[in-house]
């Protein structure tokens, strides 16, 4: 996962450096991503809403998705 990237042991520049690229997932997807994070932590315990994901971004929010999982 994507944590356990960060925390990963190894001599990784990432590790060292505190800072991770991803030259494969746009700065738009990202931010998404970033917005999905923000809005999981604000609305976790409170009342359900709705994360509002744009139908032309569906795609690759899927595939870096996936890519951040693996």
């Amino acid at each position: 996962t994507l944590f356990s990237y960060w925390l990963c042991a190894g001599g990784f520049s990432e590790s060292k450096d505190g800072v991770v690229t991803f030259p494969d997932i746009s700065t738009t997807i990202l931010e998404k991503i970033c917005q999905y994070f923000y809005w999981s932590l604000q609305y976790s315990r409170g009342k359900e809403t709705e994360f509002h994901i744009e139908p032309e971004l569906t795609l690759e929010l899927m595939m870096a998705a996936n890519y951040l999982h693996t």
